[in-house]
């Protein structure tokens, strides 16, 4: 008796096979993702403080958008240091990327010697910044002191624009290394031939950089270029383990604020509600943001073809 090619069995162990190998990660995902987002907008309608609570309605969201300017503040400086950084930081990384994927000697060494601010802890990245940018005894300062370009320390975080500095300077050695690692890949899958080919037409460096490489990794280069601008926004733990918000809360970015007042850190009481519903703010104009960049990347991708 023939079985008829066209009808599918009803049972299929390859399915039920890769379905159990998936569930970890899935049940994993829908706990860690979806659940604590739930709980994040049930909690911004109430004044919570993590044991009790009472229903306000929307009086979080009008104390954020009416009272709590410290809130947009600490805003603004995420958008201030993300793209100040990001200016030097995406530059960087791919320059870096085209000169390591000349293949010279010497590559595989500089490649992981590049790479290795990549792994370091973040918090331990802000440490490190904070003791080599000391008033007193940083190394930053005896070296400007010894070669005469200051006359005395400079107190780098008694004030924002130079706090705000050393935070862009310390996230830019610790991000660039990853950002290189993208970059590199892609230039990888880039057809040799169609270097071969300008070569021949005599097309000069600065053309085959514009015109073949770019518009080649711009899928890979507007990926990494959103995952830096939504990872900056959202950065928190170097702020913590090096400036903590000071001078007078000046270098606080949104996260940092949020997180203080989910826990009541840095002296401020514990708000889960309050803090909820400026979470969920932020993820929304974290999306708006995303959304802004994918639109106007993909106009300017169209008009570069």
């Amino acid at each position: 008796m023939r079985t008829n090619p066209l009808t599918k069995p009803k049972y299929d162990p390859n399915s039920v096979q890769a379905v159990v190998m998936l569930a970890p990660m899935l049940i994993g995902f829908f706990l860690f993702t979806y659940v604590p987002i739930f709980y994040i907008l049930r909690y911004s309608f109430y004044q919570s403080n993590g044991f009790t609570e009472t229903w306000i309605g929307l009086e979080n969201f009008v104390r954020i958008f009416t009272r709590d300017l410290p809130y947009w503040k600490s805003l603004g400086n995420a958008f201030i240091l993300s793209f100040g950084k990001l200016a030097v930081e995406i530059p960087l990384a791919l320059l870096l990327a085209v000169f390591l994927n000349k293949a010279l000697k010497g590559t595989g060494f500089f490649r992981v010697m590049l790479f290795l601010p990549a792994i370091i802890s973040t918090a331990i990245t802000g440490l490190i910044f904070s003791l080599m940018f000391a008033s007193f005894n940083g190394i930053i300062n005896e070296m400007l002191l010894n070669i005469g370009w200051i006359a005395r320390p400079i107190s780098w975080f008694s004030r924002k624009w130079s706090a705000m500095l050393v935070l862009g300077i310390a996230s830019v050695w610790n991000n660039y290394g990853i950002n290189m690692i993208f970059f590199l890949m892609a230039l990888q899958s880039v057809p040799k031939e169609l270097y071969e080919s300008a070569d021949i037409d005599g097309i000069s460096s600065a053309r085959k950089f514009f015109h073949i490489t770019l518009p080649m990794i711009g899928p890979t280069f507007q990926v990494v270029v959103l995952m830096a601008i939504v990872g900056s926004l959202k950065m928190a733990d170097l702020i913590l383990a090096s400036t903590n918000g000071q001078p007078a809360g000046q270098t606080e970015v949104v996260m940092t604020y949020v997180f203080k007042y989910f826990f009541g850190y840095d002296g401020r009481t514990v708000s889960v509600g309050f803090a909820s519903a400026m979470a969920l703010i932020t993820g929304i104009i974290l999306a708006l943001v995303s959304l802004v960049y994918l639109k106007t990347s993909h106009k300017l991708g169209h008009s570069m073809d």
